[in-house]
């Protein structure tokens, strides 16, 4: 394989976890193991067996196709590309709102600096890294760097928190209580809304397409999810540690206090880098892939497609700086991004067996099953936290 397609696939993965793995990843990891303790194991096991029926299923049909989910979606029923574009960006800028507001509390604990001060700041460093001459390079390698950065910190952590290893294990096959929210909020965060298109989109700019490409692309695909796993792993243990040690978590931001806790000042300071690198990374995935959903509908799309990256992430900034506090945010944006996911798999698996796609590539019946599963978990586990908000809303 050339040097250039290479670097794309290893920057279609690291884009693809780097956008999984922002500030609400991070709070939703700390919130959820609060709750559940040890048997978040057990979700997180679940959710990462979802994710990679999910993205296998998603990475294969659009690179073998050699066509974006918005395209493939109209050909499969004209319209259903918008509706599908609609829902993903529509996710995508509640992520990234999240994700701006991330940025500003990791710019906080590193510098004391203002968060509002600090996610105009990091805005104003996305704005740049898609402006310079080699974007799709830059935007590779820094996704790749700031990935690497995050688990090795984070590693850190969770071997200072002394977590209870074997009891996680345990209950990660035989939990105490399963709770059908955490894992949607899981998947939705991981592989949900624009998130699983990212990397795929990532490989189509880069031109690499065709049956032939295949084994390379489920590699990476899997690749992918095996990272955010990693993480979400070692963010959970490092919150394990510090909670069965009976520290009580600042609700305002948990995440921090695990980190405080476990390595002291140092860790904190930590945090402050992990947070942001998530945050950041995550505003460069979300405004990509949110635009990557809307450049083929028009040439005039494609031809401004810079100006519309950074008109979403210029938005996404100011409607920050007026909302504040993302902490509550960055746990829903999960679960809507996840109310997202059964539909686009849905499609993606639907277009797979059309007779212009067969003709070409045959699915794998094993594959067209899990991703199936998949769908009708999810569905499933959607229909019960609607559920579940209905409930609450009404009472």
């Amino acid at each position: 394989m050339k040097k250039q397609p290479a670097s794309a696939i290893g920057g279609a993965i690291f884009l693809m976890a780097t956008s999984a793995i922002g500030p609400g990843f991070i709070t939703q990891t700390t919130v959820f193991t609060q709750q559940l303790a040890a048997a978040f194991g057990f979700v997180i096991l679940v959710s990462i067996l979802l994710d990679i029926g999910a993205q296998l299923n998603i990475w294969r049909v659009l690179t073998v196709t050699g066509t974006r989910a918005q395209d493939l979606s109209n050909n499969l029923l004209p319209g259903l590309g918008y509706v599908l574009a609609g829902l993903v960006v529509i996710g995508g800028l509640a992520f990234n709102i999240a994700n701006i507001g991330g940025c500003g509390l990791g710019m906080n604990v590193l510098s004391g600096m203002p968060v509002n001060y600090g996610a105009i700041l990091s805005g104003i460093l996305a704005l740049v890294i898609f402006w310079m001459k080699e974007a799709g390079k830059m935007m590779d390698h820094f996704a790749r760097w700031l990935g690497i950065l995050m688990i090795v910190l984070t590693l850190y952590v969770a071997v200072s928190s002394h977590p209870p290893v074997t009891e996680a294990l345990q209950q990660s096959v035989w939990p105490s209580k399963i709770d059908a929210n955490s894992i949607i909020t899981l998947v939705g965060g991981t592989v949900g809304g624009y998130i699983s298109f990212a990397g795929a989109h990532r490989l189509l700019d880069a031109g690499i397409s065709g049956k032939e490409s295949l084994p390379v692309v489920s590699r990476a695909a899997v690749s992918g999810i095996l990272i955010t796993g990693l993480m979400r792993t070692l963010l959970f243990l490092a919150a394990l540690g510090v909670v069965t040690a009976g520290a009580v978590l600042n609700a305002g931001n948990p995440a921090a206090d695990v980190f405080r806790h476990a390595a002291g000042e140092v860790g904190y300071r930590f945090f402050g880098v992990v947070l942001w690198s998530a945050a950041i990374t995550s505003v460069v995935g979300a405004a990509y892939t949110s635009v990557s959903f809307m450049k083929t509908f028009h040439p005039i799309i494609a031809r401004y497609e810079k100006w519309l990256i950074s008109a979403f992430i210029v938005f996404s900034t100011l409607v920050f700086t007026a909302v504040g506090n993302p902490v509550k945010l960055l746990v829903m944006a999960g679960a809507l991004n996840g109310l997202i996911l059964p539909v686009a798999l849905a499609v993606m698996l639907i277009a797979a067996s059309r007779p212009v796609v067969r003709s070409v590539y045959k699915h794998p019946v094993w594959m067209q099953v899990s991703g199936w599963a998949v769908v009708l978990v999810m569905g499933w586990l959607c229909g019960v936290t609607i559920k579940g908000w209905l409930s609450g809303w009404i009472h």
